[in-house]
């Protein structure tokens, strides 16, 4: 994980599971975030954010403005 664009991107990445309708996810990946900046273990974040980047996917296949390209392609990009 890069945790500098991951720094970036959780508020964002948040905000849309937020929307989705997926707020135990958000809470989730929230929490995990805090809880890496506290201790520097990345596994709860990588687990969170890949479920994240998998319900962005599904929702963007089902309506392709649910979210955006970018957001999905940055956060592929923070998790490599």
């Amino acid at each position: 994980m890069k945790a500098k664009k991951m720094e970036k991107l959780v508020a964002d990445v948040i905000e849309k599971l937020e929307k989705l309708k997926k707020s135990e996810l958000a809470a989730e990946l929230s929490w995990c975030w805090g809880s890496y900046q506290h201790d520097q273990n990345p596994s709860g974040v990588v687990e969170k954010a890949t479920l994240a980047l998998d319900a962005f996917k599904e929702a963007r296949e089902k309506n392709s403005k649910a979210v955006a390209k970018k957001l999905i392609e940055d956060l592929e990009k923070a998790l490599d």
